[in-house]
Order: structure tokens, then sequence, then C-alpha cells
């Protein structure tokens, strides 16, 4: 039986917890469209399991930060009236390892779930918290000031801003 999108949501953000980051893989489709609208320097859309892996630090650029003990609280899932569609409200709660202190990021996902994978993701994350929580909130402001000081913010190039359709 195919897994619901409540199902993969729940599947994906206790595997992001636990950093079982193939299984996390494995639950979207082979091509997908995950944007992060709100990320702060405007990154660009993942459209597939490789993309994905790198992502999740199988890449040229894994997390080197702190270390963080989280797991998913506050979670809300709304059904639309597509059944592909949720939008799941929760928060990433947690402690730093290396200094005990605690940490919280709110999100909300927008999530499209097609045969049990996701094909579309729109993942509103305070990444600000995030590179707080990980020790890098201070290069994270350079990259950003960065970014703006050449110019117009626009969308990252290959997405249109839209939501999952």
């Amino acid at each position: 039986m195919t897994e619901t999108p409540r199902e993969v949501f729940l599947k994906l953000v206790h595997g992001v917890c636990e950093e079982r980051w193939a299984d996390v893989v494995d639950l979207y489709a082979e091509q997908t469209d995950v944007c992060h609208p709100f990320h702060p320097v405007g990154a660009p859309p993942l459209l597939s399991q490789e993309a994905l892996r790198a992502h999740f630090g199988g890449g040229a650029q894994p997390y080197p930060a702190r270390t963080l003990r989280r797991r998913p609280t506050r979670i809300n899932v709304h059904e639309t009236t597509d059944p592909e569609v949720i939008v799941a409200e929760f928060q990433y709660e947690g402690i730093v390892v290396e200094t005990g202190e605690p940490f919280t990021i709110p999100g909300v996902f927008i999530m499209r779930v097609r045969d049990g994978k996701i094909v579309e993701s729109r993942d509103y994350l305070d990444h600000l918290r995030s590179a707080a929580a990980r020790g890098q909130l201070a290069e994270v402001l350079d990259a950003i000031r960065d970014h703006h000081d050449k110019g117009p913010v626009a969308d990252p190039p290959g997405h249109s801003g839209a939501e999952p359709r």
C-alpha cells in the first residue's frame, strides 16, 4: 500500500533528525522540485535525487558544523482538497551537543506526494536559526550581505516561484 503524504512527511522529518540521509533521499521521486523560497541567498531548486543527495551531505559541502541532536515537535499536518498536497507546520527542537545550548527551528513544508514519493516541496525554514545553532551565523550573514550587495533579489535560476501544482 502506498504511503500517504502525511506518512511521507513524518518519515522525512524523523529521518532528518536521525540523519538517515539515504532513507531521506529515497522519499523523493527521481525527478522532483524542492525549493527553499526563504533561503537567505536564493538557493537553486533541487530537481533530482542526486541534487538532494548532495544537499543532505553527500556532495562537496557537507555540514561542517556543530553536532545537533534534534527531534520534530509541534507537528500539525493540514490536508488539502488535493489528496496529493499537504501543508505541514512543525519545528526542529534540540540541543547543540558541543555547548548544551537549546535551539528551535520552525518550519512549514508544502508538499506534493505522488505514489508515495515527494514530487514537489516548498520548504519554508528559519535558516538564520539553523545557522546560529550550527555555529555558522557570522558566515551566513556575510554571505547574505555579499549576495544582496550584488543587486536586486530575484528567484533562483530555473524556478518560477510558483507553489506546488
